[in-house]
This record gives structure tokens, sequence and C-alpha cells, in this order.
């Protein structure tokens, strides 16, 4: 059985043709349209409906507070696709394209990839913490996806990381744990324009070839990471943090994060390297589909929604 899957983001929408092993058959990507609903759901059912009598149904990932069961995206999500928030995309967009559909938020989609088929296997509380545009992701505990009452558990970006610059929203995880964040941040560090071109291979070039700018500010980006990887961790008791997003393919990025850890979150502890190990200290690792659990999530979910023996 096939399932056509789209992954929303505020930028592109990521698609493909999958069967229920994984496979995939087809892929590529679009704009997101920024400008209204009838576009966004009549771009996906163009890239539907060449499709219509190969796959079962459509899957869907995207930024937001989803209310999965009813196909409604309840807050949150990208500023470019607010026109779906307090609407049933999912029921509007099975209408339109006369199929099933399931819709998904895309860090939670990432972590019931990571749970079921990927890096979280077996664990009781872990965590996916996925770097992009944003800072999305998705908490397990006791062996469970959580979703919370409103749908906004595991919304990471929304987290104030300094209680002494409440009104600052810089200090937000959104601010200060993103792709964006990184690459504002080299930009500066290079006195460069805000406008210079500049995506995470490009930054991961210089840094892998040793370039000391590059290298500075990759060291800051992850111990801001960290600092709140730790807070998770103390919070929640996490076995495991799966990173995602694009840059997580990037060895270096997941060596630094560990490093930096281990140097300025345990043996820097403000209450001492003794009590810091006391505490929960999680394996960090990348999420095994990368930059593609959203994708693989959003099949999952699926899959788990409509065919629960699958």
């Amino acid at each position: 059985m096939k399932v056509m899957i789209f992954d929303v983001g505020g930028t592109e929408i990521k698609y493909s043709v999958m069967d229920d092993a994984m496979n995939r058959y087809e892929s590529g990507s679009i704009p997101t349209p920024s400008d209204s609903q009838p576009h966004f759901l009549e771009t996906l059912a163009q890239l539907y409906r060449p499709h219509r009598d190969e796959v079962d149904g459509i899957a869907l990932s995207l930024p937001g507070f989803i209310d999965a069961e009813h196909g409604v995206v309840r807050g949150g999500g990208a500023p470019s696709i607010i026109y779906n928030i307090g609407t049933p995309v999912g029921p509007r967009l099975a209408e339109l394209c006369g199929c099933k559909v399931w819709i998904e938020n895309d860090g939670k989609a990432a972590a019931i990839a990571e749970l079921q088929r990927g890096a979280l296997q077996g664990c009781s509380n872990a965590a996916v913490f996925v770097i992009g545009t944003g800072v999305g992701g998705g908490l397990i505990i006791n062996g469970q996806l959580v979703r919370g009452r409103d749908f906004t558990a595991g919304e990471y970006s929304f987290m104030n990381t300094n209680a002494d610059a409440w009104s600052d929203g810089k200090k937000s995880m959104a601010c200060q744990c993103s792709t964006s964040a990184l690459l504002d941040a080299y930009r500066v560090r290079r006195q460069l324009p805000a406008d210079a071109p500049m995506n995470g291979r490009l930054f991961f070039d210089a840094a892998n070839a040793g370039e000391p700018e590059a290298l500075e500010v990759l060291e800051a980006f992850c111990m801001a990471v960290d600092v709140q990887i730790y807070n998770l961790s103390v919070l929640l008791d996490l076995e495991k943090v799966a990173i995602g997003g694009g840059i997580s393919g990037q060895p270096l990025l997941i060596e630094t994060l560990d490093r930096v850890y281990e140097e300025k979150i345990l043996k820097g502890h403000p209450f001492g390297e003794e009590q810091a190990r006391s505490l929960p200290r999680p394996e960090i690792v990348p999420c095994a589909f990368h930059n593609e659990a959203n994708q693989i999530g959003a099949l999952v979910s699926y899959l788990n929604a409509f065919y629960p023996q699958k």
C-alpha cells in the first residue's frame, strides 16, 4: 500500500509517495503558498491527483498545534501559513481530493517516527528536538507520545530562555536554538549583511573546513541548545534526545553538542560537576531519519490511524 506524503514547512512543501515499508517512489519540493488556504489546499491537490489511483490517501505533516483526531489546526505554526489556524485542514483536503487524510504536527511526526522505527525505540522517556526555521519536537513519556490537552506539548519555540528579559522576544528557543539563529549569528560574526545568502550547507562547509568564525558560532549555538536539553532532562528524566532537522545529518553538530554538554553543562555546572553528574545525562543522537523524520512520522501516524495492525 502506498500513501502520498506532504511535509509542510514555512518556506517549502516536501512531498513523496511511500509504501508502508517506507520505500520511496517519488519525491520533490515546491514553495509553500503564503497567500491563502484555498491556494495551499489546491497546491497539495495538484500534487496528489497524478497519484490518486496508486495511493490509499494523504498523510500531512505541518507546523502548529494540531488536533490530529479532527484534522484541525488549533494555533501556532509558521507565519507564512497562518491562514490554517482555526480551520479543519484535514477534512477540507479530504473533500477536495476525495480520499482519506491524516494530519500531524511536524515535531510530533518526527517523534512518532523515531519512537516506533528509529533512534528512540525502546525508550521510556525521551525527546525529539527538531532544529529548523523554528524549534519543534515531541516528548515521549512512559513510552507514549505526549500531545497535551491543547496539543502544545513539545512546542519548544515558545519557551522563554531568560526570566530577566521576559519581554524580549529574542530570548526564546525559536530565536536562539533554530537554524535561523545559527545562520544569523554567523552573518553577524562574519560582518555580512543580514540578507546575505546563507544556508546550513554553506555554514557547515565552513565549519567542517575548520574556519574559526564558524566554529566559534557553532560552539555558542550548541551551548544554547544544550542548556535547553539540560532543562528538559532535569524536568523529564530523559534517556535520549534525538536531534532532527536539515542540519542533524552533520556529524560535527552532534559531536559538538555532546562535547559542549560534557565540558560546559556538566564540568561547568554552577552547582559543581558532582551535583551535575547526579542529574540525568541524556544520550544525544541524530534522528535515524534525519530530515526525513517528519515524512516517515506522517506515514506511520497515518498507518496507526487507519490501519493499526500495520
